[in-house]
């Protein structure tokens, strides 16, 4: 195995064959076993971000068990080779089998990749916690998933919270991937740079490994509570984006300036969040997990939370709701699913609880619940950013 490890984020420039092995023997997970033999992949989530890796992966020739919650995403995957509904246009490899059968789709592989929306992540961990591979180990758990979840004491990491429900030798062990990567461009084969976070370094590489190709270049890092806070709160400022990115259009006094304030304020509150809960790499913040990810999700037309943010001000989307309860219990009426609501509740929480001012979060949640107008919000936190307000 190639000894180096590239440096991006919290990242190692050296890894020794002994570090970050940490899986007990037993378990297989720390010999070369399952990066010699065929690999088995399964990807639990057929949106577009599971779909548009099933088919990196798949691209390679390995065989892919992609479990769909709708029937007809199946059907369509396994009769015609699109995913037409999440993924249109995007022809995927016949390595590529969909089942409506998460034991199906968990059940002997080797390596697996959670990639539903953050707010079913843990439910769809629950769901295989009972099949030998993952009881006793023997499968390599990746995390696509982008955001927070909520437990009865206080929203949590994915990792965190998967932890405390997996099996014990998972503690440390599990991978999660982020970067600036939307479903569309991976899928089409463009030049994509991911992170592959993981106490353990090897599983990292492992994944890097199994994930790289001529287009995607995956580096490894350490910092997986940076890289977490990075992916989830990044849909936050998005929203908040989108709202300035649609003032541009109706009044003058905003433009491409305006965006790059919010843009910097808002990798400073990324940051902030994510040293309070536990981040020791500030590297992370400045690589492509950080404002790399914060970009593109920002300002590609292809960012679901900036087409909320947008709509919010141009069509009065969040009109017809009561608040953010009443938005997240009705999010599937919008017709698609911007994570980035989610985030800003679970988000509001953390902050409150590090004692932490958050301008951006803070006036995205007003909003989003119904407690300032728009425009009065935005105007406000433009006054509070203008005059150097302090963040704790």
């Amino acid at each position: 195995m190639n000894k180096r490890f590239f440096k991006s984020g919290a990242s190692l420039k050296y890894l020794g064959n002994n570090a970050g092995n940490r899986f007990p023997k037993e378990h297989g997970l720390g010999s070369k076993e399952i990066m010699e033999k065929k690999r088995r992949i399964g990807i639990l989530g057929a949106g577009a971000w599971g779909t548009a890796m099933a088919k990196v992966v798949g691209d390679k020739g390995y065989p892919i068990s992609l479990w769909c919650f709708e029937k007809e995403v199946a059907d369509s995957i396994n009769r015609n080779h699109v995913n037409e509904r999440y993924l249109p246009g995007i022809s995927l490899p016949k390595t590529i089998v969909a089942t409506t059968d998460i034991t199906k789709a968990a059940d002997g592989m080797d390596f697996i990749l959670i990639a539903t929306p953050s707010f079913h992540t843990l439910e769809t961990i629950k769901k295989i916690l009972s099949i030998p591979n993952i009881m006793e180990g023997r499968s390599l758990i990746g995390v696509l998933s982008k955001g927070f979840i909520p437990t009865v004491a206080k929203p949590g990491l994915i990792i965190e919270i998967l932890e405390n429900y997996l099996p014990g030798f998972y503690k440390n062990n599990l991978v999660y991937i982020s970067g600036p990567s939307h479903a569309e461009e991976v899928s089409q084969g463009k030049i994509t740079g991911l992170i592959s976070a993981s106490m353990n370094g090897k599983n990292s590489i492992r994944f890097r490994q199994l994930l790289s190709g001529t287009n995607l270049i995956v580096f490894s890092s350490f910092d997986v509570i940076g890289v977490q806070v990075s992916a989830a709160l990044k849909n936050v400022i998005a929203i908040a984006f989108g709202m300035f990115d649609a003032l541009k259009e109706l009044s003058p006094e905003f433009g491409d300036n305006t965006e790059s304030l919010l843009l910097a304020a808002g990798l400073n509150e990324i940051q902030l969040l994510g040293q309070a809960m536990g981040s020791t790499y500030p590297e992370t913040f400045s690589s492509i997990a950080g404002v790399g990810d914060l970009d593109v999700t920002c300002r590609s037309k292809y960012g679901r939370n900036r087409r909320f943010g947008r709509e919010i001000i141009l069509e009065d989307k969040i009109s017809g709701y009561r608040n953010i309860e009443d938005l997240i219990a009705n999010i599937s009426q919008l017709g698609y699913y911007p994570e980035g609501i989610f985030a800003t509740k679970y988000a509001r929480a953390l902050y409150q609880e590090f004692n932490l001012r958050l301008l951006i979060t803070e006036c995205v949640y007003q909003i989003l619940n119904r407690n300032e107008n728009p425009l009065e919000a935005i105007e406000k936190l433009l006054k509070s950013l203008t005059k150097g307000t302090p963040v704790k």
